[in-house]
């Protein structure tokens, strides 16, 4: 197979790089504001990201999405990876499976995604209910005309701007709980923002904990269908591993470049520091981390496209997260050494890049849960199932 990039895809990295350049100059605002950016700004971008052609990427273009297929999702995300503060989450990229809705609901919820006038988050994590959503207890109860939703959700990534929340819980049906994924109006009574936890990031969009008490959804506000949601939120998860395993793969690249031409540069002892095999090795090391990721998450992408058993590209999206992420932090580890004192710097791009890399092996799946879900993919199906996919 030709692994080159199409004159499509050349273009393509080429407007998410230019665009991640527009993202990167107001990395230090951002910073200095503990996140958030002022509203302006915000449109701005999103108007821009629209001009470059990378908002709602991952959406139909008789939507009025891109219809990128995933490789060309990774490609672009990749560079967005580049960029620090979490800016990426302003080029929206919705749910993959808000596509599921009925007609009415992509109306209602969808479309206005795409066109920038709302924003949607995905409420899964709860306090007891983390690695092991079966040990969720939001719930939704009948009642006259729909159901009543009861319960707390954590981590719910850009809640403090999403205008609805995609919110998994369980439908009680005769005595049995049927895992059920509801679209919820934020400002629907009984849904409160407790509290707005502060990471070691300094993130554009926060991360907030809600409340549901007694909130009132129909039939109507269904997404998919009644006990569909683990299998819903499996997909979703799929995609956006493979989507942290492109942007881990784009910082650390970045930190190696930042890292190599502050070697080339800064003298000790009379010669520049890049002339040191210590630093050398660093580099050297940096180098083979990315480019095996960064070919490993390419090919779980075109896979996916060709057909591979999703089954099977679950698993091996664990694998590139897991790998690309943790690879990343071991990059930009040395890239911090590499700068020494500088490094340690927040108004340097790897500092930034230290703190906020970490969390990447631990959202949509700690780095064990991912190593867990790869060991049940051989135990059950046997190591060829991981091999590279046959034509």
């Amino acid at each position: 197979m030709d692994f080159r990039y199409s004159s499509e895809q050349s273009d393509l990295k080429r407007r998410a790089a230019a665009y991640t350049e527009l993202m990167i100059a107001h990395e230090d605002a951002s910073e200095q504001a503990g996140g958030p950016l002022p509203e302006a700004i915000v449109k701005q971008l999103t108007q821009e990201a629209m001009k470059h052609g990378v908002y709602a990427i991952n959406m139909p273009k008789e939507w009025g999405g891109e219809g990128l297929s995933l490789l060309d999702q990774v490609i672009v995300e990749e560079e967005f990876g580049k960029a620090t503060n979490c800016l990426w989450d302003i080029p929206w990229r919705p749910a993959n499976v808000l596509a599921y809705g009925t007609a009415a609901q992509r109306e209602k919820y969808l479309l206005p995604i795409i066109r920038g006038e709302r924003f949607d988050a995905f409420a899964v994590t709860e306090p007891n209910a983390g690695s092991d959503p079966s040990m969720g207890t939001t719930s939704a109860t009948r009642t006259d005309g729909g159901w009543l939703i009861n319960g707390e959700k954590w981590f719910v990534t850009c809640g403090d701007v999403a205008d609805f929340l995609v919110v998994q819980a369980d439908a009680l049906v005769d005595g049995a709980k049927l895992s059920t994924l509801f679209l919820v109006e934020k400002s629907k009574p009984g849904v409160a923002i407790q509290r707005t936890p502060h990471f070691m990031h300094s993130a554009v969009n926060g991360h907030p904990e809600f409340t549901f008490t007694d909130v009132f959804v129909t039939d109507a506000d269904i997404l998919g269908e009644l006990g569909q949601g683990f299998d819903l939120t499996k997909e979703w998860f799929t995609d956006e591993r493979l989507m942290i395993a492109a942007r881990t793969v784009g910082a650390a690249e970045r930190a190696l470049k930042l890292a190599r031409d502050w070697a080339v540069q800064r003298e000790q002892f009379g010669a520049p520091i890049s002339s040191y095999q210590l630093i050398q090795g660093m580099l050297a090391d940096c180098a083979v981390d990315i480019a095996v990721n960064r070919a490993f998450t390419h090919q779980v992408a075109w896979e996916a496209d060709n057909g591979a058993d999703r089954k099977t590209v679950h698993a091996k999206a664990s694998m590139a997260k897991l790998s690309a992420s943790e690879a990343a932090g071991r990059v930009i580890d040395r890239c911090v050494q590499i700068f020494g004192g500088r490094g340690y710097d927040r108004s340097y791009p790897v500092e930034r890049m230290y703190r906020e890399i970490r969390v990447d092996r631990i959202w949509e799946g700690t780095s064990e849960i991912q190593r867990l879900i790869i060991a049940n993919e051989i135990i059950k199906r046997g190591t060829g199932a991981l091999n590279f996919m046959e034509a």
